[in-house]
């Protein structure tokens, strides 16, 4: 049986009006009302969903400046930056190549299965874990024009912030979403999952 392609997966945060950070890619205006099931929500897709995140220097740099060299430990990390001298930490690992290539090519691993049996009442079958894009930006449009993003998941918080960072910006061309899911959190944060259409 031919192994099934991962999923690449654009799960982020965003404000009503699309936007993931500020110009200075600080975040301070994420509402700080946090609802419990909305973070055990978030931990549960690290765990359950994926083994692999992805990033861009922008979305990782912030961790390491207050010490946190490895924001994601239960997932295989990559950061691509062609400025970076070295990771600082040996299990981040940074990427230098083409990112079409690269998540073309991580795709396409086996990654870590998952015994769907169970669930499905099936004889015998697994899937495998997804790759999280993580954060996005420049990154996300390199990799939405490529046709490499699966799955749009968003937390949209409710507030506007006017300018920023938008999620993808500058696409080649649009990208048509299927809506999934939607779930709505006590703290007015509504998580939306979309397929990407081909």
């Amino acid at each position: 049986m031919q192994s099934q392609m991962r999923k690449l997966k654009y799960h982020v945060a965003t404000t009503l009006d699309g936007f993931i950070a500020r110009e200075d890619d600080s975040v301070d205006f994420f509402p700080s009302d946090i609802s419990p099931d909305h973070v055990m929500d978030y931990f549960h897709s690290l765990l359950s969903e994926y083994d692999t995140v992805v990033m861009g220097r922008g979305t990782y740099e912030p961790a390491p400046k207050v010490g946190i060299t490895d924001p994601y430990p239960s997932l295989e990390t990559y950061v691509f930056s062609r400025t970076m001298k070295e990771s600082p930490d040996p299990r981040v690992h940074l990427v230098r190549e083409d990112p079409v290539a690269f998540v073309r090519e991580l795709k396409s691993r086996p990654g870590t299965q998952v015994d769907m049996s169970r669930a499905v009442r099936a004889a015998k079958m697994s899937v495998p874990k997804d790759i999280y894009l993580c954060g996005g930006g420049p990154l996300a449009t390199t990799l939405f024009d490529a046709g490499l993003i699966d799955e749009v998941i968003i937390k949209l918080n409710p507030v506007l912030l006017g300018s920023g960072k938008t999620l993808a910006p500058h696409l080649a061309r649009k990208a048509d979403l299927e809506l999934l899911s939607t779930k709505v959190y006590r703290n007015g944060v509504v998580l939306l999952q979309y397929a990407v259409k081909r």
